[in-house]
């Protein structure tokens, strides 16, 4: 039987006892309804699989031990940087919540000309924290012991310029195709992708001014919400992560 993953964002080290955070506790124990003495597997982010059982389950604290920890190897030998455009609501939670499952290693909202979704201040920082929460569920579901980095909000010249290896723009018309890129170790790459309205002219002008270059994927223009997922399941199958 598959045991339930749940993060914590505590130091966990094997033959130690934690007091569990709200929300683990709150969805080990009222949700999932486990007892003293079930047991569950917790991760911190760090790459390990930490097998723990619960030893005690208060009104006001649940208590697990930590039993032994395990190095989980379900990286992509391909570091993908997802610049996405801020789509809105269930589209982006769709966005990050599928690019999480394929092995994205880093997410860059960026606003851009055609930007539908405006975010001040505070409503960007309560938007970055759910967009965090639905990344760590991805993981939590995936297997993955490793939770990519999902950066704030900013101008898409600035996105641009934390560009990590080759950087990419989807172009149905571009010369460069996905065949152009195998048996090459790409090692890492930048995908950027607009948002429902797509990269302006000005927008484009600053992406190819950071060193991003053409990339075709097929004949078709995809929506905000296919056309990330469709390109990093292109790259991972290349780079041998889907083999």
């Amino acid at each position: 039987m598959r045991l339930t993953r749940s993060f914590v964002a505590l130091p966990l080290r094997a033959g130690e006892t934690v007091a569990l955070p709200e929300d683990a506790a709150a969805h080990l124990v009222r949700v999932l309804r486990l007892q003293a003495g079930d047991a569950c597997v917790l991760f911190n982010g760090d790459g390990l699989d930490c097998d723990a059982r619960i030893v005690s389950v208060g009104k006001r604290e649940v208590l697990a031990e930590i039993v032994a920890t395990r190095r989980v190897d379900s990286e992509s030998p391909l570091a993908i940087t997802l610049l996405q455009g801020i789509a809105r609501g269930e589209k982006m939670d769709l966005i990050l919540q599928k690019a999480t499952e394929l092995g994205v290693t880093r997410i860059l909202p960026a606003s851009s000309e055609r930007s539908e979704v405006k975010l001040d201040a505070q409503r960007a920082d309560k938007r970055v924290a759910h967009w965090r929460e639905v990344v760590v569920s991805a993981c939590e579901q995936s297997g993955r012991a490793r939770v990519p980095e999902v950066a704030a909000p900013q101008p898409l010249a600035r996105a641009a310029a934390l560009r990590e290896g080759r950087g990419f723009i989807l172009d149905p018309f571009a010369q460069q195709g996905l065949v152009a890129l195998q048996g090459g170790a790409l090692g890492a790459c930048t995908l950027a992708i607009g948002p429902e309205g797509g990269w302006s002219p000005r927008d484009r002008e600053q992406l190819a001014a950071a060193g991003f270059e053409g990339l075709r994927l097929g004949p078709r223009i995809l929506r905000t919400e296919t056309a990330g997922i469709a390109a990093i399941a292109a790259l991972q199958a290349m780079a041998g992560d889907l083999g």
